[in-house]
């Protein structure tokens, strides 16, 4: 099930915004469609499994329109995506301080799976390579596994926005069964006290996290209530405490992207974060949130077509965060005279 079923689309048809940001975005699709650059992703066996040809764009505006193309409703599993949402949670159970003091905040250079921590403070260096996401996860509060398990599914359905959630077992187990990488990073942070005793709950949790099933919509919308200051565009509901969405943009700016988080600032200009399943969400803030699904992904494990997509959505509408500062971007003015059908 890593790319295998639909869920039913929530939003009607007729409410997708017929315009001339929908007809970039259906251009954006057909050009980059017959792109056959890169391979899915194959250390975690049932990820193997996933369709070549997949393709979907999302945009979600903060009025709640929609604007998408190709296979945003195709279920596949979140994996790295989920780490920007899970170190939101955390800073909300934990206080920005006490967080800071267990994960960083510094971009690596280094792979996402490098098993590698600050020389001097020995803390994992930032939430979204996976030895600071292991860390940041197991910071969760809970009675227990099953407790701290439920308030992080409450915490995607508040971003989501709807109680269609779940995690695909088949997915979770093959991580379960080959993740003894990750494990290393674990038994490591133990060791130099970044995470307590409970290594096996708090891989196990990891795992689960990386394995919930969404879409393309379901990202684009999480994506909206970043740019939205941490409410839901779509339901109204504060997803997270507003105080520390510049705490969650800020590192998805600096790290989101692995070691192709430099030239994506350069190129893209705006705070994103990848999976190996091959989603990208891009947040613009106060303006609109945006996702990409293809599984085809490069050396660095990021979607080639999701990267193609976003470069030319940002040089074309001058969505880069020094031409949002200077006054440049055209996307906002564009949206303001678009009216649904």
């Amino acid at each position: 099930m890593a790319s295998g079923d639909n869920r039913e689309a929530e939003i009607n048809p007729s409410e997708v915004v017929a315009s001339p940001f929908q007809s970039f975005l259906n251009d954006l699709h057909l050009k980059y469609q017959s792109l056959r650059d890169g391979k899915v992703a194959t250390y975690i066996p049932e990820l193997a499994k996933a369709n070549p040809d997949l393709f979907g764009i999302c945009a979600i505006a903060l009025d709640g329109r929609v604007f998408e193309v190709g296979d945003c409703h195709q279920l596949f599993t979140i994996q790295s995506i989920s780490k920007v949402f899970v170190y939101g949670m955390v800073l909300e159970d934990r206080g920005r301080d006490y967080v800071l003091s267990k994960v960083g905040v510094e971009p690596t250079g280094d792979a996402f799976n490098a098993i590698v921590l600050d020389e001097s403070s020995k803390r994992p260096y930032n939430p979204m390579v996976n030895a600071g996401a292991i860390a940041t996860t197991s910071l969760i509060k809970g009675a227990g596994p099953t407790e701290r398990l439920n308030r992080m599914l409450d915490m995607f359905r508040r971003y989501i926005g709807h109680n269609d959630i779940f995690i695909d077992i088949s997915v979770f187990m093959s991580e379960r069964t080959t993740g003894h990488r990750n494990r290393a990073m674990a038994h490591l942070m133990h060791h130099f006290g970044m995470i307590d005793e409970k290594i096996d709950e708090a891989i196990d949790l990891y795992f689960q996290q990386c394995s919930l099933m969404v879409n393309c919509h379901d990202l684009a919308v999480m994506a909206a209530t970043l740019a939205n200051n941490g409410i839901n565009p779509i339901t109204g509901e504060q997803a997270v405490d507003s105080s520390y969405v510049k705490d969650i943009l800020s590192v998805m700016y600096t790290c989101g992207m692995y070691n192709y988080a430099g030239e994506w600032a350069y190129k893209v200009g705006l705070p994103a974060k990848s999976g190996i399943s091959g989603g990208i969400i891009v947040v613009v803030p106060n303006q609109i949130g945006i996702a990409v699904f293809s599984p085809l992904l490069d050396e660095r494990g990021n979607s080639v077509r999701g990267v193609k997509v976003c470069e030319e959505l940002s040089r074309h509408f001058g969505l880069h965060m020094f031409d949002l500062a200077m006054g440049r971007c055209k996307v906002l003015e564009m949206l303001s005279n678009e009216e649904k059908i």
